[in-house]
């Protein structure tokens, strides 16, 4: 049981790196330092969007953008975080 537990939360600390990815990605975008004309530049984008978009799409509804600053990536990984906790706590150490 608790391999499985630790595999769970591997994958999720996976999730939070390529969130964090699509975050930085998105800011050289907006600042220009990568062009999304670039084919490359796009096949990531394009990836890390099919990866994050459907735990975005959601949470979006409630949460808008404040001041032009999406939040819903800071939401996520708090969620992640209280699921790995949650995982741990059921899976690797149960007492």
């Amino acid at each position: 049981m608790a391999f499985l537990g630790q595999l769970l939360v591997t994958a999720l600390d996976i999730y939070v790196w390529i969130i964090i990815a699509s975050v930085i990605t998105s800011w050289l975008i907006a600042f220009e330092v990568i062009k999304v004309s670039n084919p490359q530049a796009a096949n990531i984008v394009r990836l890390l969007g099919k990866l994050t978009d459907p735990v975005y799409k959601p949470i979006r509804k409630y949460i808008p953008p404040i001041g032009g600053l999406d939040l819903t990536p800071i939401v996520v990984i708090f969620g992640v975080y209280v699921l790995q906790y949650l995982i741990m706590r059921i899976f690797i150490y149960p007492f």
